[in-house]
């Protein structure tokens, strides 16, 4: 199965186009991350209403597990994984066309494949995004390893919001 390691769909009315300039009048391109947990979807409701207001660009962002790892699980249990992050991504995929809809927002979806930091991290690069928003993680490890969240909010190259 070859699946594209990234894809992009546009929904919504057109992005005012504007030059890109960091620290202006607010953020044009807010950037959020989801996974289906209810924190990503708190994350997401919160950055579609900060975009609505600021007149922003939103870009929703979903990382699933990289073809390798998935590959490196032997049997159904590939299969499960693969068909089961395709699901998901699909019903973002539709949320997010309604969302669009309803509220006359330019929003842009992404499904990338590989790890969420190092993906999210490049994808607020290629698309020169002002803000990132992530939904804490719910996780009790990462209170010792870090989360994704934690790890971007060190990274210090954009405002990171962290929505509990």
């Amino acid at each position: 199965m070859d699946v594209p390691q990234q894809r992009a769909e546009h929904y919504g009315p057109a992005a005012a186009p504007c030059a890109f300039e960091r620290g202006t009048d607010g953020p044009r391109v807010i950037m959020v991350g989801v996974d289906g947990s209810p924190t990503s979807e708190r994350a997401a409701a919160y950055a579609a209403g900060l975009a609505r207001r600021q007149r922003s660009r939103l870009v929703v962002v979903f990382v699933g597990e990289h073809a390798g790892l998935v590959g490196a699980i032997y049997g159904q249990a590939a299969a499960a994984v693969a068909e089961t992050a395709e699901e998901l991504a699909a019903e973002l995929r539709e949320q997010v066309r309604r969302a669009a809809e309803e509220m006359d927002l330019p929003i842009t979806f992404v499904v990338r494949r590989g790890d969420a930091y190092a993906e999210l991290r490049a994808a607020a690069d290629e698309l020169r995004a002002d803000m990132l928003v992530v939904g804490a993680s719910a996780q009790a490890g990462h209170r010792f390893v870090g989360s994704v969240a934690t790890r971007l909010v060190k990274q210090g190259r954009w405002p990171v919001v962290v929505v509990p």
